[in-house]
């Protein structure tokens, strides 16, 4: 039975990483993040493969059988020699020359490499009411970066489809920190908002990240690694003017 399950375990698995290493040798394509920018990489083909020269094989050496009774061999008998023929003159003969062949240059397989570099927008950030607010009242946050970053590439011959979408974390320079998936809006209908309870200057500040997948012949992975990119602003709340009446 332990037999039986191992084969079993390689009768599955060899079959799949042999199509893997074929579809490599096809096209292999590859999408990540480098230096907040998105790589498109492409290879095709495997380049020159070796070639096996055929041994030659040697004849073997011819073998001289001795006879095992030399005594019932008949003896050649002696024959009368030939007359002496008269010499005949020959004139020499030219040898024809013959030009060497050239052999012909073995010719390799074309491999194909190309690189495709994407960059990804960038937003600010806007706020509301954007002068003076007031303390003890909300302020609306958001962001102007779109909420999908979607392109369609043809590197070495293939089709690459690229999804990234955004994420946030703001930092409202209270101690106060907020992640969401979503951009923010204007009043009324904005989700990102915020409300400081004393006057003062307060820094904002957003991360924008972005992740997503890529898409190649009907097979959709993860891109590796994560864009960051960091915007600031500044915010001053201020108390509301107050009148007493006599």
């Amino acid at each position: 039975m332990r037999k039986l399950t191992i084969y079993l375990l390689l009768t599955i698995f060899i079959p799949l990483s042999t199509a893997r290493a074929a579809e490599c040798e096809s096209a292999c394509i590859d999408v990540y993040t480098q230096d907040g920018q998105i790589i498109i990489e492409g290879k095709k083909g495997s380049g020159p493969k070796a070639t096996v020269k055929p041994r030659t094989v040697k004849p073997p050496k011819p073998t001289t059988v001795k006879p095992i009774f030399p005594e019932l061999i008949p003896r050649p008998t002696a024959t009368p020699s030939p007359k002496p023929t008269p010499k005949r003159t020959y004139k020499p003969r030219i040898k024809p020359t013959v030009k060497p062949t050239l052999k012909p240059k073995a010719t390799s397989s074309v491999s194909l490499n190309d690189r495709l570099i994407k960059l990804l927008p960038t937003g600010g950030i806007a706020y509301q009411p954007e002068a003076e607010p007031l303390v003890n009242v909300p302020i609306y946050f958001w962001s102007d970066l779109p909420m999908q970053f979607a392109t369609r590439v043809t590197v070495v011959g293939e089709v690459v489809d690229v999804l990234l979408r955004p994420g946030f974390v703001w930092s409202f320079g209270d101690g106060t920190f907020l992640s969401s998936k979503d951009a923010g809006g204007p009043y009324p209908n904005g989700k990102i908002k915020h409300t400081y309870k004393n006057p003062g200057i307060y820094p904002i500040i957003l991360v924008q990240s972005w992740n997503g997948h890529w898409t190649h012949n009907g097979t959709t992975r993860a891109i590796t690694g994560t864009i960051k990119t960091t915007v600031f602003a500044v915010v001053t709340v201020v108390i509301a003017p107050t009148r007493f009446m006599f």
